[in-house]
């Protein structure tokens, strides 16, 4: 895994190897980040993410947060309950000198409390596959005031998500495995 495009094009990231099933993380991968990035970045949904505020649910290593920081994105706040995502997203900082740039917390995306931080523009959601996580931690997100209105949310499952009230769908894009889910909040 590695950093796709900007002022961290090419730096690799901590190594997962295949993954951890366990702890369910499931890196989206470098293709996958790359179309997704480049679809984002092609100004069909205006620029979402230069100087972007950025909420990374279920964030696993961190690389779609991460991506985000290296293409000019502000701020980025990670929520990943694990321990193996959070010491990933740590040394993934750590090799980008971004920390000051970063918040991690770490607790469950599907029961986040009120927002300490101004509300997020760009939401990537990239829950555990086929577990019906996706849909609960973007509706208590949005009822705890961390999505902006008109904020895209980006949701990554393994196949199209139906969006919750409060949201508008955009579109869907399958890569393989991956279906990514483009949503407006309301």
């Amino acid at each position: 895994m590695r950093i796709i495009a900007g002022k961290h094009r090419g730096t690799a990231l901590a190594d997962l190897g295949k993954g951890d099933a366990g702890a369910h993380l499931r890196p989206t991968s470098d293709r996958v980040r790359e179309s997704l990035f480049n679809m984002l970045t092609g100004g069909r949904f205006g620029s979402p993410v230069a100087g972007a505020r950025v909420l990374d649910l279920f964030a696993g290593t961190g690389a779609l947060g991460l991506e985000a920081l290296s293409r000019g994105a502000d701020r980025v706040c990670f929520v990943e309950n694990g321990r193996a995502g959070f010491k990933l997203i740590t040394k993934n900082l750590a090799k980008l000198r971004a920390a000051e740039a970063a918040s991690v917390l770490t607790q469950d995306a599907t029961k986040l409390t009120a927002n300490p931080y101004a509300p997020f523009d760009l939401i990537f959601l990239d829950p555990p596959y086929g577990k019906s996580m996706g849909e609960k931690a973007l509706t208590g997100a949005r009822d705890n005031g961390w999505i902006a209105p008109k904020a895209l949310v980006i949701w990554e499952e393994a196949s199209a998500q139906l969006p919750p009230p409060g949201f508008t769908l955009l579109e869907h894009k399958t890569y393989g495995a991956a279906t990514i889910t483009l949503l407006r909040a309301d």
